[in-house]
Parts: C-alpha cells; structure tokens; sequence
C-alpha cells in the first residue's frame, strides 16, 4: 500500500502534531508500506524557519527511512489570525503543486489543521482518482470562535463552509478522541465513516519511570522537598497559562515551585508577566523547550504535570502531552470543566487531580490538598502508567494501519 501522509508538521519538531505524523509514517514503514510525507520546513513551535529553509521552495529529504518532501510556506513572526491564514493557505497551494506533479497514492491521509487542507485533498483525489482520510487533530472553527479568535461573520462562516466540505468528501473521518468522533456525527459525519485514531506514546520501560534523580532540581536550585509543578508544551491563547500566575501571588507561605516550558505564540508575553510578579509569590520559572533527555529529567523531577486547556469546543480533545506525562508516571494536575475528555477518563483511570474552574483560589486549593498528601501522587502516577497502555504505538498503530489496509490496500 502506499500512503501520502499530508501536514504542516513533521521531524523534527518536538512538540504539537509533528511528531503523531511522524509516528505514523514510521509505523507505516516498519509495516511494509511506503510512505513519504508532504510538509513544510521546520518552523513550530517557536515560529521560525532556520535561516538555510528561510529562501527554500522545495527540498527531499529522508527521514528515519521515510521520505520527505518538504514545501515553503509562510512564517509570521508573530502569529495573528490573518496571518494564520496566510501561513496555512501558503502551505495548502505548495504542497498540492508538488503532488499534483508527484506519483499518486493509494489513499491520501490528511492532517487537519489546516483546514484547508480538506478542500485541497478533495480536488486532488478527483484529479487522481485517490481517496483521502481526513484526520482531525483540532476542530478549527470551533476553537476559534470558543477562544473569540475570530468574530461571527464572512470568515466564520467560510471556516465551516471548509469544514463540511472536508467532512463530506472524505472516505473517512478520523479523530483524536471518543468526544471528537460524537462531533462528527453531529455535524453530519455517518458513524461508519468515523474512525478513532488516538495519538500515540511511546512507553518507557517501567524502572525509567521510577523517579527523577534530582538532576534537574540541582540544576535550577529548586530543593528536593519543594512541590514542583511543571508545564511543558506550546504557550499560546488555548492554554491559559496565565491563570498559573495568579495561582503563584496565592501561594507565598506554601513550599512550591512552579515551571513553565516551551514557546508558542504567547511565550514573550508570559515571560513580562512572570517579571513582573511580585517577590512574595511562589517562584515561577519560565523555560524554553529542553532537549529529550532533559525534559524527561524535568517531568521526573516533578511533583505535579499540569495540562491547561480551555472549556468550550476544545473540551473534546485529549492533549497528547497528557500521554507522554503518564508514560513517565507522573501525576497530572488537570485544569479543565467536566465537560473535559480527560477530566472524563480521569474518573476511570485516578491519574490525577482535576480542577474543574480556572478559578486561581481553587486551583491552588489544590495545590495545597497535593502538597498535604505526597503518597496519594505517587498512586495516581502509578495509575496513569497503567491506564496509558493502551495509547502505546504498539497497540494503536496495527488496528489503524489495518483499517487502512481493508478499506484502502490494492492487493
């Protein structure tokens, strides 16, 4: 079989989308398929291209045995929702020049956002004849309007127009979570032509996820005893981080420490703010993405991984950072509604502690109830490295990879 996986990102981006697409071309490889993969240059999360991709309008390359073929698209330096636009409409018209002149697929597999990338997968497949998948990573014109990033109006409605369109000419529409598949159905989606494709992790063995060594603690002169709360990730409008901030100026005769790592489009902006935090809050560090082996020293080292998400339409997602945050047996601090996936699979699995308001007293009522109770953490990181089992690659990827093969494969 042979599969072109079509995103925006892909290796060796660390965080995000790019490394569940590489994952999964790589799972296609090691199956016995070919599969190369359609994407632009570098550039997420810290929104920059490095200079020798800056001019580049196409490049090949291979990766880990999977081919590459990279396309120029547009990069803001500081991301706005016209300019959004404009980086993923640029992406959207270079790759589909280059596989329109590139051999055809069996079945595209389309990674979504962009959005836009629906409508162009569905004019592809009639030039090609060829099927697509429509793999929905985060339903864009829902989070826009639940964030306020775009008002009711022409554009509005042009992101659902796409949307239906997507929906309705894909051969399947496949998503992250049981929560986005029941979307789907409400938006028109017959069940039968859903399929849930969660992210994946990749499961340490069980003694390196035993406990940090300190490493990280001595790094940053943070003591052992200290509570440390860490986030990790992109630091953009979705996450909220802010509201950690005020949780900090609550906690000035509480033992803790708070670290926030990653880029994204409103990591400047928390950093003035920490700054600008008054000497009597709880210390809060702000990090940029660490390297693999010390970001698992850091989340080894914690106490408490916080995953920070908004109510509304993205409440049915599962962020995969949570996955890679219970693989290392950590517990998870998890500032969501109820209405949230996770704070749902949170009841069955006990893997952390759930605040159900972006209330800062609340959340650092929380805080506190964790600090008092050291041993109840430890269970729940124990439980999350048994409930996350079953998002491990080897259990996802041959149900996936064998669907593929029975609805798509030419024998």
């Amino acid at each position: 079989m042979k599969v072109a996986v079509w995103s925006i990102n892909y290796a060796p981006e660390a965080v995000g989308i790019g490394p569940h697409t590489t994952a999964l071309c790589e799972a296609l490889r090691d199956a016995g398929h070919e599969a190369w993969a359609a994407t632009t240059f570098p550039y997420y999360p810290s929104w920059r291209k490095a200079p020798e991709d800056a001019r580049c309008l196409y490049r090949t390359e291979t990766i880990r045995g999977v081919r590459v073929l990279r396309c120029w698209h547009y990069v803001p330096r500081r991301p706005s929702a016209a300019k959004r636009i404009l980086h993923e409409a640029s992406f959207v018209l270079t790759s589909f020049l280059r596989q329109l002149f590139a051999p055809a697929p069996d079945v595209y597999v389309v990674v979504s956002p962009p959005l836009l990338l629906g409508a162009a997968a569905w004019v592809l497949g009639l030039l090609k004849r060829r099927p697509f998948v429509f793999h929905v990573q985060d339903l864009q014109p829902d989070a826009a309007r639940s964030l306020g990033m775009l008002p009711p109006g022409p554009l509005m409605r042009l992101l659902y127009g796409l949307e239906r369109i997507a929906y309705r000419k894909a051969a399947v529409v496949s998503g992250i979570s049981r929560g986005m598949l029941d979307v789907f159905v409400r938006k028109g989606v017959p069940k039968e032509r859903t399929l849930f494709f969660p992210n994946t992790v990749a499961l340490p063995p069980e003694r390196e996820a035993a406990g940090g060594d300190g490493s990280f603690r001595r790094a940053h002169h943070i003591p052992e005893g200290t509570l440390l709360l860490v986030y990790s990730g992109n630091m953009g409008r979705k996450q909220g981080l802010d509201v950690l901030l005020k949780t900090a100026l609550l906690l000035p005769d509480l033992d803790c420490a708070f670290v926030l790592c990653g880029d994204g489009a409103a990591a400047e902006e928390l950093k003035k703010e920490v700054e600008a935090l008054p000497s009597e809050a709880a210390p809060v560090y702000v990090l940029p993405l660490q390297p693999e082996d010390r970001y698992r020293a850091m989340l080894l080292d914690a106490d408490l991984c916080i995953v920070s998400e908004q109510s509304g339409a993205l409440a049915c997602f599962l962020p995969s950072k949570l996955l890679s945050i219970l693989a290392l047996a950590r517990p998870a601090l998890l500032l969501a509604g109820e209405e949230s996936e996770m704070v749902r699979l949170n009841k069955d699995g006990g893997f952390g502690l759930a605040v159900p308001s972006r209330r800062p007293e609340e959340i650092a009522a929380a805080i506190r109830q964790a600090d008092g109770n050291r041993s109840r953490l430890a269970a729940m990181g124990r439980a999350g490295r048994t409930f996350v089992a079953r998002y491990e690659r080897g259990a996802v990827f041959p149900l996936v990879i064998g669907f593929l093969e029975e609805r798509f494969g030419r024998g």
